[in-house]
């Protein structure tokens, strides 16, 4: 099967290693590897070089280093486990040394299956920041379930328990949203305002 990959300036060597400073790296899926080069051309092209950027479940920190080679430069990454620059509980973001709506966007790739991320998300990005998200379309998870069997995608770490249709996500609203191969969402939000106290 060929897989049409256009110009990516670079970024594949980013993508398909880790530096041994990184650990060591998880199999990554041929059509995984596309997608995040895609991810950083499309979701990076809406976002100032002067950004500051924090990647919730960061990984072997690829997003990171491709940024960098494209001149964004003040990119953190966030996971439970090293090579992340900050290790830890998303939710524990306060003990972690994180300032609230501190961040002028967030990038959560292949994430908000996992569990409700919503309260940290909205507490830490700025009221004018962005959030950006993929995750699976809903109802079509079982081809991503299917397409990881085959090795084409990266397998999941842990079940998808929170499928969510971006359009609907909590406390944000949608400024773009693009079907990507019919199975996985690509989204760009923006945090509603915060209600005032009642009382």
């Amino acid at each position: 099967m060929t897989i049409p990959i256009g110009p990516d300036e670079g970024l594949s060597s980013d993508i398909r290693r880790a530096s041994p400073a990184q650990g060591p790296k998880r199999r990554v899926g041929p059509l995984s590897e596309v997608a995040r080069r895609r991810k950083v051309r499309y979701f990076l092209d809406h976002l100032p070089r002067s950004a500051r950027i924090l990647d919730v479940g960061c990984a072997d920190n690829w997003f990171k280093a491709a940024a960098a080679r494209r001149g964004w430069t003040n990119v953190t990454g966030l996971d439970l486990q090293p090579p992340a620059d900050v290790v830890g509980d998303i939710f524990h973001w306060r003990s972690l040394g994180l300032e609230p709506h501190s961040f002028d966007a967030i990038v959560a790739f292949e994430v908000v299956e996992h569990g409700d991320f919503t309260e940290p998300l909205h507490d830490l990005l700025k009221p004018d920041g962005y959030l950006m998200l993929t995750t699976p379309v809903p109802g079509m998870d079982w081809v991503c379930r299917a397409l990881e069997t085959l090795r084409l995608l990266q397998r999941r770490t842990s079940p998808h328990d929170y499928l969510v249709d971006l359009r609907h996500f909590p406390r944000f609203e949608i400024v773009e949203r693009r079907i990507k191969a019919g199975v996985s969402q690509w989204g760009i939000l923006r945090p509603l305002p915060q209600s005032p106290p009642a009382g």
